[in-house]
């Protein structure tokens, strides 16, 4: 595959899994499927290729300057829509299981 025929993969990033904060998230970014097939390295046994592409990850703060970068240098490139987040999630406080006047019932 020539690295000309590659298509750059524009999509948000996701909320870190090891977190609960969304710092971080939400960011834009920009970056390439690998072009050809990771192949072991006969001495140490590691995988690997040759392409570079796949290394690079570029971060943008909104959709549209991250399709006006790949556009600038004629890349192809297809958007990913973020997923919708549920709104009906309300935060929770651990100490809200010990406030004077809960409305519901709490025991072990």
């Amino acid at each position: 595959m020539s690295r000309d025929s590659q298509i750059a993969r524009i999509h948000r990033q996701p909320k870190s899994a090891m977190q609960s904060g969304r710092a971080g998230a939400g960011a834009w970014l920009l970056e390439f499927a690998p072009g050809e097939p990771k192949r072991l390295d006969p001495m140490t046994g590691w995988p690997g290729s040759g392409d570079t592409r796949a290394q690079v990850k570029l971060r943008f703060p909104t959709a549209e300057a991250a399709i006006a970068y790949a556009e600038s240098h004629g890349w192809r490139y297809e958007l990913a829509q973020p997923p919708t987040v549920r709104a009906d999630i309300k935060p929770k406080a651990y100490a809200d299981n010990f406030k004077f006047g809960r409305g519901e019932n709490w025991s072990h």
